[in-house]
């Protein structure tokens, strides 16, 4: 055997095995293996690593498909377990979210989304990965009080129309509604809502473009 050879058959061995670990994945990250959300999705794929809690109150579409490392999390409590003081009581917080998500939504990787009153995300959006969307904050009326003991505030529904295309690293806080058929920039932080068919963009997101129906163009709307 030469080592031309010898090269081409580990370099078929090794496509192989990727394809069988492609394959194993597949597997593992089907219906079978998901939690019982509230209803009966059909063709549902979110790949491991995952975090899901409380299915039983998520409402997912069909068709849905989220990358590895996403994060679903309705919160019924504040404080819970894992974040705690041992050694002090500090009044919990009671909740009863709610999260909605479309038909045929699909994220690259890195959703997160923690709901502690209701989160909608209507049919056909598209994020990229490493979104973080939350419908409350945490509060910080105490500097001398670590801010993780200290009440969930501005708590407020979350609503993005269908069709809107989220961009990578974009951060969506309460109250906002995004309109349908609009367009986040990447690495924007949301702090209020954006109309449909805009494109927004920034720290905090701003409306730098509007459809234009007559023409059929994007019009910049930036003084």
């Amino acid at each position: 055997m030469t080592i031309r050879e010898y090269f081409k058959r580990r370099l078929v061995n090794l496509f192989e095995k990727v394809g069988l670990i492609d394959e194993i994945n597949r597997r593992i990250t089907k219906e079978s293996t998901l939690p019982k959300f509230a209803n009966n999705p059909h063709n549902v794929r979110i790949d491991l690593p995952r975090i899901i809690g409380d299915a039983n109150r998520i409402y997912l579409g069909n068709d849905v498909t989220f990358g590895p490392g996403c994060w679903l999390i309705p919160i019924v409590e504040y404080p819970g377990k894992w974040i705690k003081h041992p050694d002090r009581r500090i009044e919990d917080q009671k909740f009863d979210p709610k999260l909605v998500i479309g038909n045929r939504v699909t994220a690259t990787a890195g959703l997160q989304i923690f709901v502690q009153q209701e989160v909608v995300i209507e049919d056909d959006v598209m994020f990229a990965s490493n979104i973080h969307i939350n419908d409350a904050l945490h509060g910080y009326m105490d500097a001398n009080e670590p801010y993780k003991y200290q009440p969930l505030t501005r708590i407020a529904p979350i609503v993005i129309k269908k069709g809107c295309w989220v961009g990578q690293n974009v951060v969506i806080l309460p109250g906002v509604t995004i309109g349908e058929y609009s367009i986040i920039g990447a690495n924007s932080v949301v702090t209020k809502g954006i109309p449909p068919r805009s494109i927004a963009a920034g720290v905090p997101a701003r409306i730098i473009r509007m459809w234009d129906d007559s023409s059929k163009t994007w019009t910049d709307v930036r003084k």
